[in-house]
């Protein structure tokens, strides 16, 4: 399996690298108040891809934070019922003795 993966990330690898050898030409991006950036479109598109992959991050950073915390509070709860359970099995059922059931 492993090596399924390495062969499909060698080929990812050629085709990115071959569309970055194919599109080496400047590109101009033209922002508000007359601010531009010049550069290889490659570069430029890396560049967003990387920016959205950290607002991307920084935007889910919450949501991970709050299952964490969520998840060890269950986590205790559980560990708090196993203790309830395991100290319920130590003490003996406390029935009826065979002699003291009332018509025999």
């Amino acid at each position: 399996m492993k090596l399924l993966f390495r062969i499909a990330a060698g080929i990812l690898f050629i085709v990115f690298f071959g569309f970055a050898l194919k599109n080496t030409q400047e590109a101009t991006l033209q922002f508000f108040l007359n601010y531009e950036i010049r550069g290889p479109l490659v570069l430029l598109l890396l560049g967003f891809f990387v920016l959205g992959f950290v607002f991307g991050t920084i935007g889910m950073a919450s949501i991970v934070i709050r299952q964490k915390r969520e998840l060890a509070k269950q986590k205790k709860i559980a560990g708090n019922l196993q203790k309830e359970n395991e100290a319920r099995a130590l003490v003996p059922a406390s029935g009826p003795a065979a002699g003291n059931v009332i018509g025999t």
